[in-house]
């Protein structure tokens, strides 16, 4: 695993960055005074209120709030983590993310150049199995078998689906002209060795699909026979950056169409994800050859609120089910939905769809078993709980599964079923107690720009967070000087200037990055976006706020100074401090 990315290195590169050119690059812009404009690409609307800024560097959403900088719109577009939001904004500007040492292996430019190398390989091989699907010798015979599963022309074409000649060596031969691209094709599997060294082909006689990462790279291949011989299904096995636990087939697909993912539909085979999409079900993803792996469902639940898995009804499928299930709830928060869908016995979701359709396939999705009630049928047909005994096993075996999960609603109401069930006194009512959190509904927001009350201390922070440098260029302003005042707002404040006085020349862009992990970020960002005190004289502005919170502070303690002399005699150094306080209101009044 790579070391931290330095804070310097991220800061020189949000501000090499021009937040404009990389939107423009995914949504179409429009010029709109001093500032960009689009439809939003986080929701659906009709005219545009996706607002980028080139001043600031920072995009808002008057529709839906959306907002971020350069970093937060590849995070949110692009579906990536923030190492891989990073490494893709510095490869579009041709840099090296560097790494720090500490505790981590760091990855050198020779090995990081390797690994892109090893990506551009997978990628001509893929390239490859395509032109044997059009030229090979027995090619006819793949496309009539293609088409005799239904899948037109267009599909295949936008699957990359390919041809692994049943040739011992044409992989070999077309890329391993030397001994270091042999190595390289064996690392990556695509070519084995026996224990005579004789190398050949990994791949033979197959139906090729090749398997994206979440940023669209090729990191593997499944490979399908077309006649019962040998297993159904082939995968690449573990290489340096192909993990199946991590990668599920048709991922990278469904962010691509989908935007905004409703919904996510697991099936068992890379045909019934190609198939699905042939009729618009465009959602469906697939795992490599293993059961969903905890990964899996986390990355499932990254992507959208609702994760609907489909089998075969048979024993094997509801096994499958349930170690789905069991893996699926340390991450079930609340507002995440797993659902179960069993398919009649010899059915799967290439012959269903084909059969009855998108829009009925669709409805059987209201049938599907929410995990709620597949975990207390699957229960409840292990143990007897008309006796004392039935009830004891299957709360020993059901209390452990339920409190993994991470959702305090989910796992209350699982816990209250669980009493019922049990036949406990201490069953509580059917919702949340007063104490538990009120589960959110997905995607639900305030359709409305921050209306925030004008204040000194988020008058002060805005003008900071989009000017930096007032920090450094008017030092009359002495923030850590009120840093006890007890006012609502002022630490992140003191933490926002300070950040501003070290670094000048940061622009908003910057700021907000620094302040990403801040536990008041939501706040902060809030702020950014406010109409509070547009349109005025920055500085004066600046200077007028900060006056108001000495005068506050001046004001609440002369109040508390006189409240206590009405009642007790004030010390020596209490009737020193309220003479001074007098001095400066009265020198303050005359100032104005």
């Amino acid at each position: 695993m790579a070391g931290r990315i330095p804070r310097d290195f991220i800061d020189d590169l949000i501000s090499r960055a021009d937040i404009v050119d990389i939107v423009d690059a995914r949504v179409k812009l429009k010029k709109a005074g001093k500032n960009h404009q689009a439809c939003c690409p986080f929701h659906n609307e009709k005219s545009p209120s996706f607002s980028v800024s080139q001043e600031k560097q920072f995009y808002y959403c008057f529709g839906c709030g959306a907002k971020g900088n350069v970093v937060s719109f590849l995070m949110e577009f692009d579906r990536l983590e923030f190492p891989e939001a990073i490494e893709e904004l510095a490869s579009i500007y041709g840099l090296e993310v560097p790494r720090e040492k500490g505790n981590f292996t760091q990855t050198t430019p020779e090995q990081k150049s390797q690994r892109e190398q090893d990506y551009a390989l997978m990628e001509s091989v893929t390239r490859f199995f395509q032109h044997q699907l059009k030229h090979h010798a027995q090619s006819a015979s793949v496309v009539d078998y293609l088409k005799s599963r239904g899948l037109t022309g267009d599909i295949v074409k936008a699957w990359d689906i390919g041809f692994a000649p049943p040739e011992w060596d044409a992989v070999l031969k077309t890329f391993g002209a030397d001994e270091h691209k042999q190595s390289r094709l064996l690392e990556l599997k695509l070519i084995n060795e026996n224990d005579n060294k004789k190398r050949f082909d990994f791949f033979r006689n197959r139906v090729m699909f090749p398997i994206r990462d979440k940023r669209g790279r090729v990191v593997g291949f499944g490979g399908r026979v077309m006649q019962d011989d040998g297993p159904k299904y082939l995968n690449s096995p573990e290489t340096p950056i192909f993990h199946k636990g991590y990668e599920l087939f048709g991922l990278y697909q469904a962010r691509q169409a989908n935007r905004k993912l409703e919904q996510v539909l697991v099936v068992e085979g890379y045909m019934d994800v190609v198939a699905l999409s042939q009729f618009g079900i465009d959602y469906a993803v697939a795992a490599l050859g293993t059961a969903t792996t905890p990964e899996h469902v986390q990355m499932l639940f990254k992507s959208t609120p609702q994760v609907i898995c489909c089998y075969d009804g048979d024993k094997a499928g509801r096994t499958a089910a349930w170690r789905a299930l069991e893996n699926a709830l340390p991450y079930l928060k609340d507002g995440c939905i797993m659902k179960f869908m069993f398919l009649p016995d010899g059915e799967d979701p290439d012959t269903m769809v084909r059969q009855i359709g998108k829009e009925k396939f669709e409805a059987l999705y209201q049938d599907a078993q929410p995990l709620s009630k597949f975990f207390f049928e699957t229960l409840l047909s292990q143990h007897d709980v008309s006796s004392i005994e039935g009830k004891a096993a299957l709360r020993s075996q059901a209390k452990p599964l339920i409190e993994k999960i991470s959702g305090e609603n989910q796992k209350e109401l699982l816990l209250n079923e669980l009493a019922k069930i049990c036949g406990d006194a201490q069953a509580i009512n059917d919702g949340p107690t007063s104490s538990g959190m009120q589960q959110r509904k997905p995607f639900e927001q305030d359709f409305k720009k921050p209306k925030l009350q004008a204040t000194p201390v988020r008058a002060l922070l805005k003008i900071l967070i989009n000017h930096p440098s007032f920090a450094s260029q008017y030092q009359e302003v002495k923030i850590q000087s009120i840093k006890h005042l007890n006012i609502k707002g002022i630490s992140v404040l003191v933490e926002v200037h300070e950040y501003c006085q070290q670094n000048p020349d940061s622009n908003a862009a910057r700021v907000l990055e620094a302040f990403r992990s801040h536990p008041h970020v939501k706040h902060i960002e809030a702020v950014a976006v406010s109409d509070i005190f547009e349109d005025v004289d920055l500085v004066r502005e600046y200077f007028d706020s900060f006056k108001s919170l000495i005068s506050a502070h001046i004001n609440a303690r002369l109040e508390a100074l006189k409240a206590k002399s009405r009642f007790s005699a004030l010390s020596p150094t209490e009737e020193q401090e309220l003479s001074l306080l007098l001095q400066k209101q009265m020198k303050a009044k005359h100032q104005s």
